[in-house]
């Protein structure tokens, strides 16, 4: 033993030299996720309303995906996606945590969706925490409250989590590593500022480690609070444009991104502030479909051409804004039409950081060769699937989907029925084809029911059989 101790203690520039070497090659990982925001909220996807500076700076950065899709219609089973690299499907969590409507009308009830994501499953942050990475969560959890799933219990070392009033971006209460420490706003720190003064602190207390930050906003989640500050620009903007062909926006939304912009702006300073910038991957996307119909409130936003929106498998719903940075090793200004599912970021992620040994079973694919190399990759596009087999709060029906190439076929479970569209000719899902084109129908059909059935997937129950059991 004692040559051993003296042998090591012959080396410790060495040993320190190695291990500066391998902290170095790790990249750090910042993912920002927003809340609600439409596939055209930003600037640099087309909106011609709201102002977004900052992520659009970051979108000439790197790579715009015009076809990024979460797993799930609506918030924490994307979350749970996200963080498992699983369907949500096969987490048995389908609905966001404490959804439950159902419709007397209908002839089905919705399937069971637990109300957690279980403390069994390997999270993103316990990866990376085992690979030599400090991890942060700041923002909106939304998979489950007890201590065991809250997100010291899943593998974050810093945590500012939104426990109480998400909704009211001026009442609110943070968590801050657990529920025995909380700060509580009571009408002076906006939610948002809020959120992003935390994720600085992360970066600023770790730029010497690699570091893994999930930034979790709530925004532009409804309630539609804005900053008073910021209101006057866009009601004189929604005035100007109301009659113009453009049309005019939310003036009170275009605000609350405005603050969204601000807060991704100094997320980034304080990585240039570090010089870690090269060493930094920025992952910007929404865990859904924008709002596009009144919920607390006026409409917030039109996912136009885009069918529908939150709470439904159509592409309103499910289509996201999405942008991937990584100074020096993502090209700079790119725009993708490689399609992927938000099960697709865990294996992403830990390719990019060298890591390769993944938790059991998880669903998604690495899309590192259209990142690195975007021009010239033959990266083969997985088959995406969607399993919702709930009634949404936005008047979404129980459904399941299947994209396959340019063919997406949408599955009823109230009526059996399906449809079919050719998105490449049909971004908009007008034209259901699956009487024109039969055999293509019944081919992703077939593939959906074949997947489902080798998930067992939580179906909706059937109101007859429920009463015949009770009988």
């Amino acid at each position: 033993m004692k040559n051993k101790i003296l042998l090591y203690s012959c080396l410790p520039l060495t040993l320190m030299s190695v291990n500066a070497q391998k902290t170095a090659s790790k990249p750090n990982i910042v993912f920002i996720l927003v809340d609600d925001m439409g596939w055209k909220d930003l600037d640099c996807y087309g909106n011609t309303f709201n102002e977004t500076p900052h992520i659009d700076s970051l979108s000439n950065s790197g790579i715009r995906f015009s076809q990024a899709y979460s797993a799930a219609p609506i918030s924490s089973p994307t979350r749970a996606s996200i963080l498992t690299g699983k369907h949500p499907a096969t987490l048995k969590l389908t609905n966001f945590i404490g959804g439950n409507r159902i419709d007397p009308n209908s002839t089905i009830l919705p399937a069971i969706s637990k109300q957690y994501l279980e403390s069994k499953e390997t999270t993103l942050a316990e990866v990376m925490k085992e690979n030599g990475y400090v991890t942060g969560m700041v923002g909106k959890w939304h998979l489950g409250y007890g201590d065991s799933v809250a997100p010291w219990g899943q593998g974050f070392d810093y945590t500012r989590m939104i426990v109480k009033k998400e909704l009211d971006y001026y009442n609110y209460s943070i968590a801050i590593d657990t529920y025995e420490n909380e700060f509580i706003d009571h009408g002076t720190n906006y939610l948002t500022d809020k959120l992003t003064e935390y994720g600085v602190n992360f970066i600023q207390k770790n730029s010497e480690k690699p570091f893994f930050l999930y930034l979790a906003y709530s925004a532009p989640h409804v309630m539609i609070v804005p900053k008073a500050e910021k209101n006057s620009k866009y009601l004189l903007k929604y005035e100007y444009n109301k009659n113009s062909k453009a049309g005019a926006g939310n003036p009170y939304y275009a605000a609350m991104i405005e603050s969204l912009d601000d807060g991704v702006g100094k997320i980034i300073q304080s990585i240039r502030d570090a010089s870690i910038l090269e060493n930094t991957i920025i992952v910007f996307a929404s865990d859904n479909g924008g709002l596009g119909t009144d919920e607390l409130g006026p409409t917030p936003t039109s996912n136009s051409p885009l069918r529908k929106w939150k709470g439904h498998l159509y592409e309103g719903g499910i289509r996201v804004p999405t942008i991937i940075s990584w100074k020096s090793h993502i090209d700079a200004g790119i725009t993708s039409d490689y399609y992927f599912s938000s099960i697709d970021y865990l294996p992403t992620l830990c390719e990019l950081a060298s890591i390769k040994e993944l938790p059991y079973s998880v669903s998604g694919k690495s899309i590192v060769p259209v990142l690195l190399n975007p021009q010239k990759t033959t990266f083969k596009q997985d088959t995406l699937f969607w399993h919702y087999p709930h009634f949404s709060n936005q008047g979404g029906r129980p459904s399941a989907a299947i994209r396959y190439g340019d063919y997406k076929l949408v599955e009823n479970f109230e009526t059996n029925k399906y449809e079919l569209y050719n998105l490449k000719n049909d971004i908009a899902e007008k034209h259901n084809i699956a009487e024109k084109q039969k055999a293509k129908s019944i081919e992703l059909y077939n593939m959906l029911t074949a997947w489902k059935e080798k998930n067992k997937v939580e179906m909706p129950i059937k109101i007859a059989k429920l009463a015949k059991k009770q009988n």
